[in-house]
């Protein structure tokens, strides 16, 4: 099974994302991540889905797509072609003892220490998926506290767009 990404340009009104979400319920899929934001135009939301499954899988899954209602435009953004972020936010415990190996990690992972405690530390780091995994994995030993993710954001590169193809 690989990882892929899909993009959805759907009109933004009431239930279209139950609708988008349900589809992949039903054909028991499970989503590992999903974003959704208004676009350039008030009028269309997009949704990015981040899942794993298999080549003929995810053709069925982006056909199914296509038939859905308030559905505009579905695309599957390849790895070499697209650019994806991810944004994170970790609480750390704050200790004379650790703080030292929380701010070398933060300054190597190019991340930002937005809040600070006696007791604690509020971290934010971006980035693609495997990076914001490996600073987790840095940071497990040391105590994490709480976790806020995201989830995937992607674009394709260059100048052209989902609607433009």
């Amino acid at each position: 099974m690989s990882k892929f990404i899909i993009a959805v340009y759907v009109e933004n009104k009431f239930g279209v994302l139950t609708r988008v979400t349900s589809m992949f319920t039903r054909r028991g899929f499970n989503i590992d991540a999903l974003t959704v934001g208004e676009t350039e135009s008030p009028a269309y939301s997009r949704i990015t889905i981040s899942l794993s499954g298999d080549g003929y899988a995810r053709d069925q899954l982006i056909n199914q797509l296509r038939k859905l209602f308030n559905v505009r435009k579905v695309e599957i953004l390849e790895r070499g072609s697209s650019i994806d972020r991810e944004l994170m936010l970790i609480k750390m415990k704050n200790s004379k003892d650790t703080r030292n190996d929380i701010m070398n990690a933060v300054s190597i992972f190019r991340g930002k220490i937005i809040d600070y405690s006696q007791d604690a530390l509020c971290i934010e780091v971006t980035g693609d998926p495997e990076k914001i995994d490996a600073f987790i994995g840095v940071m497990k030993p040391i105590g994490i506290i709480e976790i806020c993710r995201t989830g995937i954001v992607a674009l394709e590169r260059g100048s052209g767009s989902i609607l433009n193809k």
